[in-house]
Parts: structure tokens; C-alpha cells; sequence
């Protein structure tokens, strides 16, 4: 698992700046379809911009928590929300949501699930804090679908590889509308959520998680320091040839508490 300590929090801030995951953002909130007033729920709220955007979007007649397990990143969260005082930021975990049954109005849970082993026990956890007729929205990413430029193939795979450890299943997209069925929800929406980066800047998502996959990898699956560095310089060699090229898709699923 990844430790969201002080220096990955920041790096994932800046991540959360990036156009990528702000056009992200924008697609979440519209099948989100909150209305002025309702109680919303972010399980895995992170540095808290969507958190911050919900908020924004209910108003100061409605009710929003988020929930992290990193301290590291409910202290991001609550500095972006601190003006909100509508807006609640604690610790908990998707498997043991610290709220009563029929909380809320709307949930959602971005890039959390496929941290989660025990997918069952979250789906009837997210369902147990919606009211009857309560929204959510899932997203999470499919890492079957990276593509990334590289020269050295070899090294690519195993870097990935190792990089997929992080996670308790990197594939968890096509399994989540029927996880979600079966768990008493009813989707209703299903939408491909591209990160698309042919040319490498500071404002791509690409230039932050190829910093953090290059500092998690080592010690694993026999990958080096060295190796890391190579598969970095690797990366900056391609965008300097005018040869860059990323693409990674997230999933993104809308369900109702019937």
C-alpha cells in the first residue's frame, strides 16, 4: 500500500491540480447532480478538492463530510475547506463508514476502492449510510488500460509490475457495476474517464505519478533505485525526442439506493 505521509500528500495535491484530474473533477460533480441542500458523503476525500467543490455546490444548507484515513491529507482537506464551515473532515474506513444507516443524500468514492480487498463489505457499507433513493458515484482506474511511450520495454514491465502492488486489485473497473448490483444498488450510469497526455508538462497528470511510482517501486518485484531512475530518464528522454506519449483510463459508475 502506498503511505500518504506529508511528502506523497503533497505530491498527490499537486496531481489534483492538474487539468487532467480537474476535467476529472468536473465529470464527477455533473453525475454527482447535487442540489442546494443535500448531506454528501467523500469516502477517501484526499487533499479535498472535490470535497471543497461539493461543498460549494450545496451550499450552506447542506451538510458535507469527508473521510481519509492519512492525517496528512485531512489537514490539506480542511485548510481547502476551512471557509465551509458546512464541511466535516475526519478519519475512517471504507469498510467500517463511521456513520448511522441512511445518512446521507449522496455519496462518492474516487480512486479509493481498488485500495479495498473486501469489496463486498464496502458496497453494503456505502449502501447502509444512503437514504432510500440516495445517489453515488464510484470511480477508479483500470490499469490494464496504460499506455506509456517508452525504449525499454523490459523495464517498463517490471516497473509496473511492482508499481501494481499499491493496490489491492488494479483492475477493479469491470468488476464494480455488478459489485455495485449485487450489493443492492442500482446503476444507472457508466462513463470511460480518459487521462490523456501526448506531451509532458507540469500540468499533466503523467509528470506527478511517474515521481510517485519511481519512489514506491524500489525493493520490489527485484526493482532497484537504479532501475527506477533509468525508467525515469527513460520517460524524460521520449519527451525530449518530441516522442511522449501517456494515456490511462478511469471508470466512472452513477448507482441509487432503491
Amino acid at each position: 500500500m502506498l503511505e500518504f505521509g506529508d511528502d506523497e500528500a503533497r505530491r498527490l495535491d499537486r496531481s489534483y491540480a492538474t487539468s487532467d484530474v480537474v476535467a476529472q473533477r468536473a465529470q464527477t460533480l455533473d453525475m454527482l447532480r447535487l442540489r442546494r441542500g443535500e448531506s454528501v458523503l467523500d469516502i477517501g476525500s484526499g487533499p479535498g478538492y472535490l470535497l471543497a467543490s461539493i461543498a460549494e455546490a450545496v451550499g450552506p444548507g447542506g451538510s458535507v463530510h469527508g473521510m481519509d484515513p492519512s492525517e496528512a491529507m485531512n489537514a490539506l482537506a480542511r485548510e481547502r475547506c476551512e471557509s465551509m464551515p458546512w464541511t466535516t473532515v475526519g478519519t475512517g474506513d471504507a469498510l467500517a463508514l463511521p456513520f448511522a444507516d441512511e445518512s446521507f443524500d449522496v455519496a462518492v468514492c474516487t480512486q479509493v476502492y481498488e485500495y479495498v480487498a473486501d469489496m463486498p463489505t464496502a458496497v453494503a457499507e456505502l449502501r447502509r449510510v444512503l437514504k432510500p433513493g440516495g445517489r453515488a458515484v464510484v470511480l477508479d482506474t483500470d490499469w490494464d488500460s496504460l499506455v506509456w511511450n517508452v525504449a525499454d520495454r523490459p523495464l517498463h514491465d517490471r516497473i509496473i509490475d511492482a508499481w501494481e502492488e499499491h493496490l489491492a486489485d488494479p483492475r477493479l473497473p469491470r468488476r464494480l457495476a455488478g459489485l455495485l448490483r449485487r450489493g443492492g444498488l442500482e446503476v444507472t450510469d457508466q462513463r470511460v474517464v480518459p487521462l490523456f497526455n501526448p506531451r509532458l508538462h507540469a500540468d499533466t497528470f503523467s509528470t506527478t505519478i511517474k515521481e510517485t511510482i519511481a519512489a514506491f517501486v524500489p525493493g520490489r518485484r527485484g526493482v532497484t533505485a537504479e532501475d527506477a531512475a533509468a525508467w525515469l530518464a527513460d520517460l524524460d528522454a521520449r519527451a525530449a525526442e518530441d516522442e511522449y506519449f501517456f494515456s490511462l483510463n478511469r471508470y466512472s459508475f452513477s448507482a441509487v439506493r432503491r
